[in-house]
């Protein structure tokens, strides 16, 4: 797999979608769940989101819950929460694995092409996010604490450019 857009994923309707019907977007790729400290960046995310689309910007959520069960609900518990809570409005995915042997795909390629501290692949918390270019390369990785207000700068270099 050589970029983004090599790869699939079953949104939260169950549907299979294929990453390359955001060809050409900047894509912010974020591992969320429900019940985290980091939770309330969800609205920093559907702000960008809304600010920025028009633009070219996609947020693209991806529930996890192998992060202290903090994202135990189904597809639809998951969907009526961000909606009732946060008002999301942007591409949600089914709940998928980010480290270890069941690892999603999109996920092993996120972390190879884009490195943590130290070089260390393996996703530390949830809301860990990938900003993606338009050509489909990885072009950052931000730690949870990193807010989307925080990273603001760096999409709009991205859809500048």
């Amino acid at each position: 797999m050589t970029s983004v857009y090599d790869f699939s994923a079953r949104d939260i309707d169950g549907n299979e979608r294929s990453l390359s019907e955001f060809r050409g977007k900047t894509l912010l790729i974020v591992n969320v769940a429900s019940k985290c400290g980091f939770t309330p960046q969800y609205e920093g995310l559907e702000a960008l989101w809304r600010a920025q689309r028009e633009r070219g910007l996609v947020v693209l959520g991806f529930p996890c819950d192998q992060f202290g069960h903090q994202e135990p609900g189904d597809e639809a518990a998951i969907r009526q929460f961000c909606s009732t809570n946060y008002e999301v409005s942007f591409p949600m995915f089914a709940k998928i694995e980010v480290n270890g042997e069941g690892a999603h795909p999109l996920y092993r390629w996120l972390k190879r092409e884009g490195k943590g501290i130290l070089g260390s692949e393996a996703i530390k918390w949830n809301f860990t996010k990938f900003l993606v270019g338009p050509d489909g390369q990885v072009v950052k990785r931000y730690a949870p604490t990193d807010t989307p207000e925080k990273i603001g700068r760096d999409v709009q270099a991205q859809l500048a450019g």
